[in-house]
């Protein structure tokens, strides 16, 4: 019984919670801790990920340059890559993780594991971004004398922007979920505050915190994503 009696004042502050007047201090530096994250991943996302999709989208059928063999592999890398859960990849290139940033915990680890994981992701969604540009957009580009880079540039991206734009934001969300993901091996952010405190000490307070942070946020970049995307239809503009 005397043991059980010392037991209970560990325990009951951890059920009660952590008090809301502390909990600005704890979350506002993971807070951005995760957005620094998520910032350097979606940089790097979008400029790898665009022209890896344009390069996939025009390598194949109907493209500017198609190469059936390069489509074929590029298409597999691809596929390889999204098809991993984002935990099994984030051990699976812990080797590389370490030989790129000389560490397996922190940003810079959750940055290497979630840059391999999105930038497949975004490619493809470009590629289908691409493919749903008007072919004669494209054509009208080409008999005007365009080089296959102004093509790209001016005709194809420029027309996908709306899309493009809409996939930068499913990336992003898809960033956010894999940053608190990344928080379980210590790459900080609200992951590592939800997983630290509210999981492992029972924080109520914290848990419940740490879910209305990234309700909150993915909100948000929805609405920022579908405001941009709109503001870059013209239709829609001029409405």
């Amino acid at each position: 019984m005397s043991a059980l009696a010392a037991a209970v004042p560990t325990v009951a502050p951890a059920l009660r919670g952590t008090p809301l007047a502390d909990l600005p201090a704890l979350l506002l530096p993971a807070y951005g801790q995760t957005l620094l994250m998520v910032g350097i991943v979606m940089a790097l996302v979008v400029a790898l990920g665009t022209p890896l999709g344009v390069v996939v989208f025009n390598t194949g059928p109907g493209g500017l340059f198609p190469a059936p063999r390069a489509h074929t592999a590029l298409s597999w890398v691809v596929n390889l890559g999204r098809s991993l859960p984002f935990l099994i990849l984030m051990a699976a290139i812990i080797p590389v993780t370490r030989l790129l940033v000389g560490t397996t915990i922190g940003i810079p680890a959750a940055v290497v594991p979630m840059t391999v994981a999105g930038v497949p992701f975004f490619a493809r969604l470009v590629e289908n971004a691409l493919r749903d540009v008007p072919v004669s957009v494209t054509e009208v580009a080409r008999v005007s004398g365009g080089s296959p880079w102004q093509v790209v540039r001016r005709a194809q991206l420029h027309e996908a922007v709306p899309a493009i734009i809409g996939s930068a934001t499913v990336n992003t969300i898809a960033m956010i979920e894999y940053s608190a993901i990344a928080g379980t091996i210590g790459a900080g952010g609200i992951g590592y505050v939800a997983v630290t405190y509210g999981y492992q000490r029972f924080d109520h307070s914290v848990m419940v915190a740490t879910i209305v942070v990234l309700v909150a946020t993915v909100a948000a970049v929805q609405f920022a994503g579908d405001r941009l995307a709109r503001r870059a239809t013209p239709h829609l503009r001029r409405a």
